[in-house]
Order: structure tokens, then sequence, then C-alpha cells
């Protein structure tokens, strides 16, 4: 450690690092190391870390001199020359900033770039009505400056939305955001929040008109359905273009990544928390709308990346791709700058199955080898009806086999989910319940009413978007709203804020456990205050126990698939029968 203080700037957190001898700055005593929030911990466990604002630093070392110089001539708006020439004289010590692996690595002259384009975000950024975080104005400086466009792929709930609105409203525009169905109502009303003075059109719905040309400023709403029927958005030069929960456009051969793709526009922005959620394929389509050619054609990146990483674990192979997307691709994660926000705390609930279902299980997986799986395509879509069964059966034998009896007493899940939430809303606090089957979800709502005292609202695809505007806008703002929300995992599992609640429960399990991971995030984003409970029911012994082993083993890219029943397709029907019989321990 050196024996003087010294400093350098880090744009993510809007203040210095400082490390060296032990001092004290404005009355705070500092052993410094590495750039860390004040009073967070770092190895070895008695070396203290924190981070102070520009105005703190003392004028101890000529890096700090620097930095502080730096300060200045953004606030002067000087001119490239003054920066080129303070980069060329700043000593050794100033030219370091962490990065992800807390490495104290990098140039003056790349900090002193980043510095001022956040510091010109700022800037731009007095017509929006949102004091945003740090790493949001580096975001928004990010996005004004990446060439031709790049993917925000921040961790859910690190509010991307806010950063491209900021994008949006600080250009002339016109402007065009591709998004699910279930969004727009969420983007209308999120930039009519931060950004009152931006126009905004909504191109949805049977009665669309897009005006001939589009207004400057304006933001053009409209949905991936509509992208992909209406040819009329291709002829607008648009300004910037967002495609928001950009895993819609994953695969390149489908008509809404086709449609896209025709889009003219000066930048390209991709939003989503997961560019990657089964395959590298689908990184190459989103980044071949953002950035096309970057990755080469899609051959020659599986040849080169593909093949390497998924099946070979190549690093070389990893370190490469990293090093051509890492100027295009933005990620942060929630541990690294928003430390602020609650933690989640995982539980895993096991329930047991009835007789009634226990039989009904036996009797499927039976059945299924009885009457043969078959080969080819045909064993695929056989399997995937067996393995859906088997999914519904833990639900509840109604959900299966649908009859007029009633619901208690006849599913281990059911009933203890039904246990749970009645604590839950006794304990005067609200939930969230993700199902992926409509069927299950009315179920639910029906019973729970009736044990409630009151309606439980169901989100689901059936909804208008007026519809489920309403359901999400009552949760997060009606003290008299019901305190449990059913939602559908496809309908509502991404876009949402949902912060009112203080637990999320996964009544029934998806193969990919970024889908869960999506879904929890719409209440564990900026803005929860309390740390988040997250409920997943697992029916011990059954199809759902893999599914939980296939989760906690975060099975590679290649292997941990969504549409896991491909797999389960190509076992033998030894291999399956062994993975989907029962065990006799299941039973209640």
């Amino acid at each position: 450690m050196p024996e003087r203080l010294h400093a350098t700037y880090v744009p993510a957190h809007g203040a210095f690092a400082l490390w060296g001898a032990e001092t004290d700055i404005a009355g705070r005593r500092v052993v410094c190391r590495l750039a860390l929030p004040q009073g967070e911990r770092v190895e070895p466990a008695d070396v203290e870390a924190c981070l102070v604002g520009p105005d703190e630093l003392p004028g101890a070392t000529a890096s700090a001199r620097a930095w502080r110089e730096a300060v200045r001539l953004v606030e002067k708006g000087a001119d490239d020359d003054a920066f080129a020439e303070l980069a060329q004289r700043m000593p050794p010590a100033a030219h370091a900033i962490l990065n992800a692996e807390e490495t104290a690595i990098s140039s003056a002259a790349a900090l002193l770039d980043r510095y001022r384009r956040a510091a010109a975000a700022r800037a731009k950024l007095g017509a929006i009505n949102a004091d945003l975080r740090p790493y949001q104005v580096d975001g928004v400086a990010w996005l004004h400056s990446v060439p031709g466009g790049g993917v925000l792929a921040d961790e859910m709930g690190l509010g991307k939305t806010l950063q491209a609105i900021c994008l949006l409203a600080t250009r002339d525009g016109p402007h065009l955001v591709v998004c699910p169905t279930s969004l727009v109502g969420n983007w209308r009303r999120e930039i009519g929040r931060f950004a009152p003075d931006t126009p905004v059109l909504t191109h949805h719905g049977p009665r669309r008109d897009l005006p001939r040309p589009v207004p400057p400023r304006t933001v053009v709403l409209t949905s991936y359905s509509v992208l992909r029927s209406d040819s009329g958005l291709a002829d607008v030069d648009w300004d910037v273009v967002v495609l928001d929960e950009a895993q819609q456009v994953k695969n390149p051969d489908a008509q809404a990544s086709k449609a896209a793709a025709r889009l003219s526009a000066q930048r390209r922005v991709a939003m989503t928390g997961t560019p990657v959620e089964n395959r590298l394929d689908e990184l190459w389509a989103i980044m071949s709308l953002t950035n096309p050619g970057l990755l080469g054609t899609r051959a020659r990146f599986r040849q080169r990346f593909g093949a390497p990483v998924e099946q070979r674990r190549s690093a070389t192979a990893a370190a490469r791709l990293n090093a051509l997307i890492t100027p295009h691709v933005l990620r942060r994660t929630k541990s690294e700058v928003a430390t602020d926000l609650p933690p989640k705390v995982y539980s895993t609930v096991a329930c047991t199955l009835t007789a009634e279902q226990a039989q009904l299980y036996r009797d499927a997986v039976e059945r299924a080898f009885t009457d043969g799986l078959g080969a080819g395509i045909e064993r695929r879509g056989r399997v995937l009806a067996l393995l859906t069964a088997l999914k519904q059966i833990c639900n509840h034998p109604a959900q299966y086999r649908p009859d007029e009896l009633p619901l208690t007493g006849r599913s281990g899940k059911f009933d203890r989910a039904t246990e749970m939430l009645t604590e839950i809303v006794e304990d005067d606090d609200r939930a969230l319940v993700f199902t992926q089957y409509r069927t299950m979800g009315e179920l639910l709502s029906r019973h729970l009413a009736h044990q409630l005292g009151g309606p439980v609202p169901f989100l689901h695809g059936g909804l208008t978007a007026a519809q489920r505007d309403e359901l999400v806008r009552a949760f997060q703002h009606d003290d008299d709203a019901p305190p449990v929300l059913l939602l559908s995992l496809r309908a509502a599992g991404f876009g949402l804020n949902l912060t009112r609640a203080g637990h999320v429960m996964h009544y029934d399990r998806w193969w990919n456990p970024a889908v869960e991971e999506q879904a929890t995030d719409r209440a564990h984003r900026i803005g929860q205050t309390r740390p988040l409970t997250v409920h997943t029911l697992v029916t011990g012994g059954t199809i759902e126990d893999h599914i939980a082993r296939l989760h906690e083993n975060k099975r590679a890219l290649a292997e941990a698939v969504s549409g896991a029943e491909t797999a389960f397709a190509d076992l033998t029907d030894e291999q399956l029968h062994d993975v989907l019989d029962l065990d006799p321990g299941a039973l209640s």
C-alpha cells in the first residue's frame, strides 16, 4: 500500500475511490483499497473502504489534484485539447479504475472520456422528472455515445426503461418503442411520469393510424404483434428504435425479428435483462438488429463461438466473444450498483402428493409407456404431453381433469399455498403468485376469494391491456386493493413494477430459471424497501423435483434449456421412466 492517499474517479458511482495510508477525510477514518460503498467490508477483513465526492478530496497527491482538475474542466465545458493535455500529465496512480473483477486497470483518457459523457448526460437531463442514480446517468451517457446502438442488458429491476426514456426525451426524434402488448400502457405511463413534455402516440389496436410525417420528438409506442403485421412502420426514418424485452426477437427466423430488421433508424437499442436465456444464438440474433454485421454471419458465429463455448466450454472463445461485444453491451447487476436494494430470501417449500394425485400420476406415467412414445417428432409431442400432464397433476387434480368436486384436501401444494397466503395476508403483507397455467390461476382465484373474504384478481393474457394496467395500478397504489395478485408467468413475467409485494410465490415450475427470476424481479427492483421472500413450491418425488435439480445445478447454456422437454425426448424409454417414476416417499 502507498504511504500517501491516492484517488481516482469512478463514474458508475459518481464519486472518487481512495486508497493509501490511514487518514481522515471530513472527520471519517479511511483505510481504502477498493471502491466500495462506505461501510462494506473487503478482504482482508480489517480493511475498510469508502467513496467520497469530489468536494471532499484533499490535495494530498498529484493524482487527487489531477482528478479535481478534471472535475473543474467538465464543469467549465472545456474543449478536447484541455482534456488531452490533462491525460498526458496525469500521474500513474490517477489512471486506475476498478473493473468488474475489482482490478485497478484502465487508461486516464478512457476514464476522462467516460466522465465527460456522464457529465454531458447530466446536463441534458434537466427536462427529466426523476433523480437518476449515478449508474443510470452513466447508462444514459452510454446510450448517447455507443456507435449505432447496442444492448442495454442491466439486470432486471435497475431501471432500463427510465434510462431509455432519458435517451428519447433528449433527442429530436421521431422515435419508436416496440414492446410486448402488456407493456404498452406501462411505457405510456412512465413517459408521462418522467418526461411529461415528450409527445406520445400509441400505435396499437385495430383503429391505429400513424401520422405522416411523424412529428419531431414524438415517441410512438407499438407492440411486437403490430410490428409483424404493419409494414408501414418500416417506411419511417426513425431517430431511435427501442426494442424492449428484446428476448422477443431472439429467433432470427421469426416474423417479428425480420420486421425489426427492416426498420430504419439512426440508433437501435435492445433492452433485455436476459440477452442469453438458452443458446448463444439468441445473442447473435439480438445484436444482428442493434449492430448488424458485428458478429458475422449466423453460421460463422456458431463456428467461432457457439460450438466452442456451448459444447467445449472454451474459455478462449468466450474471452474473444466478450472482447468483441463489450463496447456494445452494457450490463450492470444489482450487487454492483444497487447495493442498497434489500435482499431476496429464497425458500423452497416441499409439498406432498395426496393419494388422489399419486394415483393420477402413476396412471399417467404407466399409460404413456404402455401406449408407446414412438420416435422422432411423434415422440417429442407425446413426451411434452406427458410432462404437461404430470405438472398439472402436481398442481391440482381439477386442473388435470376438471370436475365440480371441492378443491380443498385434494392437492398438497394447493392446500399449502392457501395456508401460506392466508398467513401473509393476516400479517398485513402482500404477495404475487405466478403460475404458467391459466386454468390453475382461475382455480386459485376462485378458491382464494372464498378463503380470504374478497376478490383475488388474476392478470393473464386474456385481459385487455387496459384491464392489465388497472390491476397493476390498483395493486401498487390503492390501499383497499386485494393483497394477493395472481399472474400468468408469460403475460406478466417481465416489465411490470410491483414493488408493493413483500412475497413472491412460484406455484409451478418453469424449465428455465431465468424466466422465474424475471417474474421475481417484478417485485425486487428499485422502489422495493423491504427484503423480498421468494417461495418456490416443489412437489417431492415428482417431475418438479427434477426441475428443481436442474435449477440448482445451473447447467450451462446448451443444457439449461427452457424447452427441456427436448432433452427428455432424447432419453431412452428406460431412462425416461426412471426420471418420471413416482418416488413412494412423495405420498402424504
